[in-house]
């Protein structure tokens, strides 16, 4: 009876050790972390590929954006070469779980709900909704102003709810482009979107008759997605997004994609 409990203590012991020992081999593996990616020289990035002006294909195929250039802004400041892996959005953050890549640099949104799981980046993009109009009109000044007004929006948008808080009348349109196409053409008197997509549209369109008559006071801000329990290399990741957002770098990139600084 002694040496079948005897037996089983040795089991039980056995059990812990290893067990022990899978948990200081997980925090070996966390801590070391930044330093297996230098000693790669690789950093493996999730984006879309799909997603203009952020990252996508140019006419010659290559990998382009803003996202894409900030990334290896990133990947340079960290002594390491910037590595693509092309996913698309509805498995991003899926492929971040499963160690597809290090990192996702997509223009995620940082929530309270995804803040839970994952660690952020200091922001690299930061958006507001954004009333525009035709430039010469003075009737709609502010968002108070679309009360009884038409305002163009793809109706399953966020920005279509803001527009009928404030009142407004919601004419329907398939996007972004077909809204400002309906405010130019006077069939609505306004659109509300975010400034990102305002500003990339008058990059490709600097002559067209739109201006931002006011801006929501409530930002979003997106940044770089990173899986927890990596402290030095977020720690890491935050001092390089510093650096290029002091340097210029960032806002740089930026004014070549938007001819606006986003990143503030």
């Amino acid at each position: 009876m002694k040496k079948i409990k005897k037996l089983a203590l040795l089991a039980v012991s056995a059990v812990m050790m290893i067990g022990t020992m899978g948990c200081a081999k997980a925090e070996v593996n966390e801590k070391d972390f930044l330093a297996a990616v230098k000693e790669k020289g690789v950093l493996k990035i999730g984006t879309e590929g799909t997603y203009a002006p952020f990252s996508y294909h140019d006419d010659q195929n290559n990998l382009v954006g803003y996202d894409v250039e900030v990334a290896r802004a990133l990947a340079d400041e960290l002594g390491v070469k910037a590595e693509f892996v092309e996913t698309k959005w509805d498995a991003m953050i899926a492929g971040l779980d499963a160690k597809r890549y290090d990192i996702v640099v997509n223009q995620v949104s940082i929530t309270e709900e995804r803040q839970k799981k994952y660690d952020f980046s200091v922001p690299y993009t930061v958006s507001k909704a954004v009333l525009i109009v035709q430039s010469d009109n003075e009737l709609v000044k502010g968002f108070e102003d679309l009360k009884g007004k038409k305002s163009a929006q793809s109706l399953t948008s966020n920005f279509a709810g803001l527009a009928e808080k404030y009142g407004a009348e919601l004419v329907g349109t398939d996007g972004f482009n077909q809204s400002i196409e309906l405010v130019l053409s006077q069939r609505a008197d306004a659109t509300i979107n975010d400034d990102v997509t305002f500003y990339d549209y008058l990059k490709q369109k600097p002559d067209a008759a739109i201006k931002i008559a006011a801006s929501e006071d409530e930002a979003s801000e997106s940044a770089v997605l990173i899986r927890k329990g990596n402290d030095s290399f977020v720690k890491a990741i935050n001092e390089a997004m510093e650096k290029l957002q002091a340097d210029g770098t960032i806002k740089e990139i930026s004014e070549k994609y938007f001819g606006a600084d986003i990143s503030k």
